[in-house]
């Protein structure tokens, strides 16, 4: 086994909170550090803090569960050096493995059979469009995933766009109202209107666990 040093900044078993797997029981590992700095980001605790573990360490853990999902995300967790070696071991066991990505990075030597990409596409009003690796788009099966984060009318008009010229049902879309400003009500208006195959994706864990924000 190839051995890499991974900052972690926590490891939790909990429910998946979005995207078709929502509600499934999951191993969560999410790793330190991000590349992007989001206007609405939920997770700024990750940017720096975390441990570190070997592969051996996280492996063991991960054989440890009962889960059958593990959630590989961050932070951003494809700045990590010798991510893709981790992965490949992960994929060795008999877990099912979700990669959570802000978009940014190359995905291509992350693609696997035990592998599923859910991919961020950031909207204008996360500061942060001009990062979106869009060839990464191509590169994405039928069983992967995107997912737009949804602040106002201008970021879904430009979400369409992309779903309509680009992605043009190469893969699953969630549109995800940004949490306690736009109201889900109305996404949910916006895209009966569009006739858009787009599933609304509220986050679940926020949801269950409303005044909590790590371990969850």
């Amino acid at each position: 086994m190839l051995q890499h040093i991974f900052q972690i900044n926590e490891i939790f078993e909990s429910i998946e909170g979005e995207t078709t797997f929502s509600g499934f029981p999951s191993l969560f590992i999410r790793f330190t550090g991000c590349n992007l700095r989001c206007n609405y980001c939920d997770t700024k605790y990750a940017y720096s803090e975390g441990k570190f573990y070997s592969t051996e360490q996280i492996i063991e853990l991960i054989k440890g569960s009962n889960k059958k999902y593990i959630i590989i995300t961050g932070g951003e967790p494809l700045i990590q050096k010798g991510i893709e070696h981790l992965i490949m071991e992960i994929g060795k066991t008999d877990k099912i493995i979700i990669i959570e990505t802000n978009g940014s990075m190359p995905i291509d030597n992350i693609l696997g059979n035990s592998t599923i990409v859910m991919m961020d596409i950031k909207t204008p009003s996360s500061n942060m469009a001009k990062f979106n690796n869009l060839e990464n788009i191509r590169k994405l099966r039928s069983f992967d995933e995107v997912k737009f984060t949804i602040l106002n009318y201008d970021d879904f008009i430009w979400s369409v766009d992309i779903v309509r010229n680009i992605i043009d049902n190469r893969c699953k879309v969630n549109f995800s109202p940004v949490n306690n400003i736009l109201k889900p009500s109305l996404l949910a208006k916006w895209i009966l209107d569009s006739d858009e195959n787009i599933r609304l994706n509220l986050q679940l864990h926020k949801i269950i666990w409303k005044n909590k924000e790590r371990g969850i």
